[in-house]
């Protein structure tokens, strides 16, 4: 198992295992036309553009992508950082690659300089964040209009 930072001949293999990973894990929690929304989001185009802005990590086992994850300034702010991109294939999940990709993240420089990271996280990963120590962002517990649960860590 290898985390580096992601490459743009990356794309295409990341942009796949985002696909598969948000129709199989994330279509408990959300209906299709919104799972498919986010497929186009994280095109291959589009997550070479956001690593033009973030740092963004593969997770490698052999040449297969099995999980990503970013971490970039906090809408433009250097003492706030806000997570990203964070996922690990279905096949992968429940065997730590999540917490080594937190860790990585953790030792990344965008983090180390920030005193709060923030997470728009998905509905179906609120539990893995909260044991890895955030906490709801204004106590609010529930999804925003986007979907997402705002998360926090202050540090």
């Amino acid at each position: 198992m290898q985390i580096r930072r992601f490459q743009d001949t990356d794309a295409p293999a990341l942009a796949a295992m985002i696909a598969h990973t948000l129709r199989t894990t994330n279509s408990k929690d959300y209906p299709p036309d919104y799972i498919e929304a986010d497929v186009r989001a994280m095109s291959a185009k589009r997550l070479c553009e956001r690593a033009g802005w973030i740092h963004l990590y593969v997770v490698c086992d052999g040449g297969q992508i099995v999980g990503s994850g970013g971490i970039g300034p906090f809408w433009g702010r250097e003492d706030e950082s806000a997570l990203f991109t964070i996922f690990v294939h279905p096949d992968w999940q429940g065997r730590g690659i999540g917490r080594q990709i937190m860790q990585t993240l953790a030792q990344d420089e965008y983090f180390l300089r920030a005193r709060r990271i923030e997470i728009p996280a998905s509905v179906t990963a609120v539990g893995f964040y909260r044991k890895m120590g955030y906490t709801y962002k204004d106590g609010v517990t529930g999804p925003d209009d986007e979907g997402l649960v705002r998360l926090e860590m202050h540090r």
